[in-house]
């Protein structure tokens, strides 16, 4: 890494965790399982043959059924997992938050989550991960982080995880079951679940060409065909219980129903990085598993398989991505969770842009540039994650905005604002904005600018210059369609101009010329959580 993180979460599975060190230790554990055992015996043959094995195991978990016994194993690599933790939790400087990730995919299907943590070792360590084994079911993972918090006094939550690769199931107006959501699941799902990771390596979740035709930028970094069961979805089906935006348009027709809203979430980025890298950058991805590692021909390495054993996802096709920012007071557990509760979050996809937003019934225009910007938008509104409720009669909601580029990435295209609401007919709808853009282009009357920031990127020598777009950017807008008597929410992506992306740097690095589906440049962004807007009951 070229720049430290602020804030880690290491989000082992907690399926067969700790079964790596087992096998290269030869545990009594693990050497008295047949299954384990024969992993072992493949990794003193070939460490890479072993770990193939082992992966295939842990991939193939939709059975929902253990291959051996891993409860032992498992309490021990927790027990080592939050010591490392606690050891390198440096309040006010670097913040390691205890973590792991619940591996549900029913079929294949990902209904992944990952599981976070406040507190410190004195009472994660009086629990330990809740596995797939233990169940497949979201709800009984909600039971055992009420127990969790009963037991000790702590406070947990999940985050649902590149919901992408769940075939449809993971953003649905049904129960786990089948069975037709109620408030009280509508609610204990939006309690539980303040978050929903939007991008990271396996592909972006935002929203999809099919779902928004009329968004020029939803083409980004998109699986079309795949899930963990390799099975290819037929996207009028699937494709909208796969993504955020639709998601977000879902819990709003299901709010007018029930009063409640399960999808009333924020939204973060995470790496899945599973090499032990945490590296980010286009210019210096080391892949998700071992054989994406940097090499000549890693590009054309399988990800997922066909049955047939043909390549079903290639590495190319891993993004290097992503990041989440938070707004908290102080670099400490305890103001890094809650900010991620309270959903004073954003994603990015892989770059550090700063991104800020307030949203209020009574700014003004002159408020965009006042130097106590934060202080008076938390004064007189409410933040990214935050609920504007019930309109002052003639008021509409005012959003501030401000954007800045990473200082080591690329300069700003524009500002947009996503808009989704609950239309007369019950049904939701959904609406972009350009608020601000670059170069002196201009936004039209219907809020779009047509013009493209262009591009400097030179594929063959992996460079780019940022002499177009913009360092930073700011926006003061009122929504000119808002009707007080609608559900609905707004939230701001940030796009920056196109640069090389991560395989244009490894054709460079290396002297090779990879296929020419191959994709060369990256247009990277930023996504905010939501601000929602409720009206009066």
């Amino acid at each position: 890494m070229d720049r430290p993180l602020d804030w880690i979460a290491i989000t082992d599975h907690a399926e067969y965790m700790g079964v790596a060190q087992q096998i290269r230790e030869a545990s009594p554990e693990c050497l008295a399982s047949p299954t384990c055992k024969g992993w072992y015996e493949a990794y003193k043959t070939s460490p890479a043959a072993g770990t193939k094995a082992a992966i295939a195991a842990v991939v193939g978990m939709g059975t929902g059924k253990a291959e051996f016994d891993a409860s032992n194993l498992v309490a021990s690599a927790w027990a080592h997992a939050t010591a490392a933790t606690e050891k390198w939790n440096r309040p006010g400087v670097f913040t390691t938050l205890h973590g792991f990730e619940w591996t549900s995919a029913p079929g294949g299907k990902n209904m992944h989550r990952t599981v976070i943590f406040r507190d410190n070792i004195d009472r994660v360590k009086q629990t330990v991960p809740y596995s797939l084994f233990d169940s497949e079911n979201p709800a009984d993972l909600w039971k055992y982080m009420d127990a969790y918090a009963q037991k000790t006094g702590g406070s947990v939550l999940a985050i649902p995880h590149n919901p992408n690769l769940s075939v449809g199931i993971m953003f649905t107006a049904e129960t786990f079951e089948g069975k037709p959501m109620d408030r009280a699941y509508a609610e204990a799902r939006g309690s539980y679940e303040p978050l929903i990771e939007v991008t990271q390596v396996k592909g972006d979740s935002e929203t999809h060409p099919f779902l928004s035709p009329t968004d020029e930028f939803a083409d980004f970094e998109r699986y079309w065909t795949v899930n963990f069961g390799q099975q290819a979805p037929d996207p009028d089906s699937v494709l909208a219980g796969s993504h955020v935006r639709s998601a977000y348009k879902l819990g709003l027709e299901l709010e007018a129903k029930l009063g409640a809203n399960p999808y009333q979430a924020g939204m973060i980025g995470g790496s899945d990085n599973h090499t032990g890298v945490i590296s980010e950058r286009e210019d210096n991805f080391f892949g998700e598993f071992a054989n994406g590692l940097p090499s000549p021909d890693r590009w054309k390495n399988p990800l997922l398989m066909k049955k047939d054993g043909t390549p079903l996802v290639q590495v190319w096709q891993e993004q290097a991505a992503g990041l989440g920012g938070v707004w908290a007071r102080e670099n400490t557990r305890e103001a890094i969770w809650d900010a991620l509760k309270r959903k004073e979050v954003y994603a990015t996809t892989g770059d550090r842009p700063v991104v800020r937003v307030f949203a209020g019934w009574d700014f003004a225009p002159t408020d965009l540039e006042r130097s106590d910007f934060a202080a008076n938008g938390y004064a007189h509104g409410v933040p990214m994650g935050g609920n504007l409720m019930k309109a002052p009669t003639g008021k509409q909601p005012a959003f501030m905005v401000h954007a800045t580029r990473d200082p080591v990435g690329p300069n700003l295209d524009r500002i947009q604002i996503i808009k989704g609401w609950v239309g007369k007919d019950g049904k939701a709808q959904e609406r972009i904005f350009d608020v601000a853009v670059s170069g002196g282009r201009k936004i039209g009357l219907d809020g779009r600018c047509k013009t493209s920031v262009g591009s400097t990127v030179d594929v063959a020598n992996a460079t780019y210059s940022n002499s177009i777009g913009a360092t930073t950017l700011s926006a003061y807008w009122k929504d000119p369609a808002f009707d007080a008597s609608q559900h609905a929410f707004y939230y701001v992506r940030v796009i920056q101009i196109p640069a090389p992306r991560w395989t244009a740097y490894d054709q460079k690095r290396f002297g090779i010329k990879m296929a020419d589906n191959v994709q060369m440049t990256v247009t990277d962004r930023a996504y905010t959580s939501p601000i929602w807007y409720t009206p009066a009951k």
